[in-house]
């Protein structure tokens, strides 16, 4: 490791600090966070299985599902294992590259999930406002476009800012990073040099991917409302809203524990920085351990299904 003038010329190891402030706890901490990531991995191993075994569910809606599935096992097992590391086994440290890739798959990952949602809520969109053209439109060459689009745009989009990490920022104050993972500002405020390159393409970057999301999520919702409260049978109308609301859930605790962190984390300069990391560790966590049981409990075709496995008889 090279010094100048009280700086680390490009570290080649760095050293996850944790939860600051919480250091003393951190191991009881790692108990919930192991249990999610355990129940994430569960429950979208069994929505993959369903959804694969079950040829009624081929269609986009589910395809979708099944993707975002995968996505969320990715996006939790990027961070906690390493997080459990630093909590209960004290390896605080990373390369700088393994950070990098950690930063990388971390951020991509969780465009990838906005991608989808917004694919499925298009979807949804479709199906109740066109019903009649939903399977023209929505046909398995549009679905995989869909799904692969959204993979890759998070990946273009997320990459510029990890490569102005890498060749632009020489000289850092320190190697210690006050978090549990290897998270974009986070790295960035290390630097000793000037940074505002860094953080305005940061910010342009989340407000490209969540802010183009957020604005035609709301317009399918909120056109799908007009289109279901204008049915005229009180049953068609619930019918048409249940098909929807596991999507809405899942679309609001994603979106507000998002903006929630990333506006604390950047403007709640007052707020404790043990809160900023658990609002961020939160994100990651919540998600991919609340989809399966939204969509377990709220959507009948995946409840039927899991209710099939676990109490169906076997032959003797």
């Amino acid at each position: 490791m090279l010094m100048f003038n009280g700086s680390v010329f490009m570290p080649s190891m760095l050293t996850l600090v944790g939860i600051p402030g919480l250091k003393s706890v951190q191991c009881w901490i790692g108990i919930p966070f192991c249990v999610m990531y355990i129940i994430a991995l569960i429950g979208n191993s069994l929505i993959l299985v369903i959804i694969k075994s079950e040829k009624s569910l081929h269609i986009p809606m589910y395809i979708f599902l099944a993707i975002l599935a995968v996505t969320d096992i990715a996006l939790s097992t990027c961070i906690l294992p390493k997080m459990l590391g630093i909590f209960w086994f004290h390896m605080p440290q990373i390369s700088f590259d393994t950070c990098l890739l950690q930063m990388e798959l971390i951020h991509s990952f969780q465009a990838t999930e906005s991608g989808i949602l917004l694919a499925m809520a298009l979807d949804r969109y479709v199906a109740i406002c066109n019903p009649l053209r939903h399977a023209t439109i929505f046909s398995t060459q549009l679905t995989t476009y869909l799904g692969a689009g959204a993979l890759i745009r998070a990946f273009i989009l997320v990459s510029p800012s990890i490569l102005l990490i890498k060749c632009r920022l020489k000289y850092y104050r320190t190697t210690i990073v006050s978090h549990s993972y290897c998270e974009h500002m986070a790295i960035v405020k290390l630097a000793a040099e000037d940074v505002r390159i860094n953080k305005v393409c940061g910010l342009l970057v989340a407000f490209a991917i969540l802010g183009f999301d957020i604005v035609f999520i709301t317009f399918s919702y909120v056109r799908i409302f007009i289109t279901v409260f204008q049915l005229p049978q009180k049953e068609a109308r619930l019918k048409a809203f249940n098909t929807c609301i596991a999507h809405i859930c899942v679309f609001l605790q994603f979106y507000l524990l998002g903006f929630f962190s990333f506006f604390t984390h950047r403007f709640g300069a007052h707020i404790p920085s043990y809160v900023h990391i658990l609002l961020s560790d939160l994100y990651l966590l919540v998600p991919p351990f609340l989809n399966p049981i939204v969509y377990g409990v709220k959507t009948k075709q995946i409840r039927e299904q899991v209710l099939k496995m676990l109490f169906s008889k076997k032959p003797l």
